[in-house]
């Protein structure tokens, strides 16, 4: 049985679906990796730094649970940190068509690394980083789609 995955992405702000996603994956792996992801090319609100230690302290003390950040291709860091599954959310059907072509490449790269797909709980399953980043723009009210202490930081950067 494998007893390692790992769950890269950019995280940019963690969200109750990054939450649900790593805890049911606990549940299938005695390790998780949360592997963030430092992409410029995205433009993240957070530095990849805040963004794990946001994710660190959403995750709290579940145990079996590691933060770690990563540069280059997943895959590769899949590899050096043995890790032969990665897991990857879809939360709607839009998801799937980028996800797809994303695992097939990655296949290519290294067939020994085999992606899962996971899908949030339906009551997160229509919230995305992007999303809550656009509706804290607006001043809304995030505690339904993140934890206080990332609504507050999100705050806080929106004021400037």
């Amino acid at each position: 049985m494998t007893k390692r995955a790992i769950y890269p992405g950019t995280f940019d702000p963690v969200t109750f679906g990054h939450i649900d996603i790593i805890r049911r994956a606990r549940r299938i792996f005695p390790e998780v990796i949360v592997a963030v992801a430092h992409n410029p090319d995205k433009s993240p609100l957070f530095t990849l730094e805040e963004r794990v230690s946001l994710l660190r302290r959403a995750v709290g003390t579940m145990g079996g649970i590691r933060v770690e950040s990563f540069e280059g291709l997943v895959v590769d860091y899949a590899r050096r940190r043995r890790c032969p599954v990665m897991i990857r959310g879809l939360r709607m059907l839009s998801d799937f068509e980028y996800e797809f072509q994303m695992t097939l490449t990655n296949r290519k790269l290294r067939p020994d690394v085999e992606t899962i797909f996971m899908m949030p709980s339906e009551q997160h399953s229509y919230v995305s980083a992007r999303l809550i980043k656009e509706v804290a723009e607006l001043g809304a009210d995030l505690e339904a789609f993140v934890p206080g202490f990332v609504a507050a930081a999100l705050r806080r950067r929106l004021r400037g």
